[in-house]
């Protein structure tokens, strides 16, 4: 039997046009602007729709990727958002948010071992979303009720999927926010110029019209315990998605002078209280005109890049490791530095510097040099000695991780680790039967999409607690014609000669 010709596939990534660093030094507007259809169309190109697609399991939420760039190569665009959202309830968000490189984009054939660019995946996923938004598409499911009642505690990302989730199985939910508004750390922890808030709206919307009721204005272990959730207020099961916003700082000299705060709350103050909008908002940070902030996780990068669009004229990062080790994205770094974001490498603070009236005035740092790995397999920093030296800075922003909110330990007999993290098994079930938990508050700061994969995982675990039936779709290849053409090529003989046509 002859075989067909495999098509060439283009070799570079399709360009996604971006503001200028100039202009969007100065504004909050979204910094990327997305893939239009025909780079888009362009970029599915470059999928080699691997019949065993690593990239599926790379994804913590198991999205059927080469399903829907299949769907999207056809210009079934509303099957191909369909098909991605048996999966995720956020793509327009986790499309712009989520660090594909190091999660299914960092395992595509495409960029394995080949010297080229992985298939843009996150930015297709993105593509999708923004168009389900425009064309004001919602998730259509078929929904039989049932007579359980679940009780969802944060509606950040973890929250939300866990929600959609219970909600298909026919499960009435309700989630508690402690905050005014719903989103959690979509809301409140990134800015809008990586996640605009509209599009948080509008994945609300479709969370909100699978029947799920949010009720914000609520904290619980304030208003009511976890236990008084189950034995009063008639819930059959509680999922805790709270994330960890308890911010740490490094105990050295002058952290209590005026003009020491956290990069929580610069963002939740930027994000829900209009700082971004002063004077029109009577909200003023006071960050003043030279800003150090301490750490360069994606957070730090965030605060960075918010203190100048607030109109501070320097903003220095303070980072004790190298830039080889530096946690945050690299889009996300190379944006800062393109927006003039002084970087100083291996160097670490030992001391805020006050004025006369205890405002801060500057920073005494020491320089650092990289020594033997540590637990986590970086080399740790040491101090070299003698190497003390101060600058100016009006403002110093912490950026360095977060805890637990103790709130609900307090509050509840629920099981915690040494830690203060909720303590759950395998299926995250929690010490109290029937509550389970995920996300940050479970595993410490991670990723929006982990985040996600937590909250289906529990949704799964509820709905056998429960006694209901699986409603996830599980991923089964499906024959295309490309697939169909494949007769008598093994999987590496197929991955090899597209490769070799890029």
């Amino acid at each position: 039997m002859a075989r067909k010709t495999i098509r060439s596939i283009p070799q570079q990534r399709a360009d996604m046009p971006v503001q200028e660093p100039e202009i969007r030094a100065k504004n909050f507007n979204e910094v990327t602007l997305g893939f239009d259809l025909e780079n888009a169309l362009l970029e599915c190109e470059r999928c080699l729709m691997c019949p065993q697609p690593a990239c599926i399991e790379g994804c913590p939420v198991k999205i059927d990727i080469p399903g829907f760039i299949s769907k999207m190569l056809e210009k079934d665009f509303r099957g191909a958002y369909d098909h991605m959202t048996d999966a995720t309830q956020l793509p327009a968000v986790c499309g712009r948010v989520c660090p594909q490189e190091d999660q299914c984009e960092g395992v595509c054939a495409v960029g394995a071992g080949t010297g080229l660019e992985p298939v843009a995946i996150g930015r297709l996923e993105r593509f999708l979303g923004d168009m389900a938004i425009k064309e004001g598409w919602q998730k259509s499911a078929q929904i039989e009720p049932n007579r359980f009642r679940v009780a969802i505690v944060g509606s950040g990302p973890a929250g939300m999927a866990c929600a959609a989730d219970l909600a298909k199985a026919g499960c009435a939910v309700t989630i508690y926010e402690a905050f005014h508004v719903p989103g959690g750390v979509l809301r409140y922890g990134i800015p809008e110029f990586r996640l605009p808030k509209s599009v948080v709206d509008a994945e609300i919307a479709n969370l909100k019209a699978l029947g799920v009721d949010i009720q914000c204005n609520t904290l619980v272990g304030r208003l009511f315990t976890i236990e008084q959730m189950l034995d009063d207020m008639g819930y059959d099961a509680v999922f805790i998605g709270v994330g960890a916003g308890t911010p740490h700082f490094m105990d050295i000299p002058g952290e209590n002078l005026n003009g020491v705060l956290s990069a929580n709350e610069l963002l939740t103050r930027c994000n829900l209280m209009h700082a971004g909008d002063f004077p029109k908002f009577d909200t003023p940070l006071g960050l003043g005109k030279r800003v150090a902030v301490i750490g360069s996780g994606n957070t730090a990068m965030d605060a960075m890049r918010v203190s100048l669009r607030l109109g501070a004229e320097q903003v220095h990062c303070i980072y004790r490791r190298s830039e080889t080790e530096c946690p945050a994205r690299k889009e996300e770094l190379h944006h800062a530095q393109e927006e003039g974001i002084e970087f100083h490498w291996l160097t670490n603070p030992v001391e805020i510097l006050g004025d006369a009236d205890n405002n801060v005035r500057g920073i005494r740092c020491v320089q650092m040099a990289l020594g033997e790995p540590d637990s986590s397999g970086r080399r740790r920093p040491v101090p070299v000695e003698g190497s003390e030296f101060d600058f100016e800075a009006d403002t110093v922003v912490y950026a360095i991780g977060t805890s637990p909110n103790p709130i609900l330990g307090q509050t509840s007999s629920i099981g915690l680790n040494k830690w203060g993290y909720i303590d759950t098994d395998d299926d995250l079930s929690t010490s109290l039967a029937g509550v389970y938990a995920g996300g940050d508050i479970v595993t410490g700061a991670a990723t929006v999409i982990k985040a996600m994969g937590a909250g289906r995982k529990a949704a799964d675990s509820i709905r056998r607690y429960l006694g209901l039936r699986d409603t996830n779709v599980i991923y089964e290849p499906e024959k295309s014609d490309f697939e169909n053409s494949l007769f008598g090529i093994d999987l590496a003989e197929h991955c090899f000669t597209r490769i070799r046509q890029i």
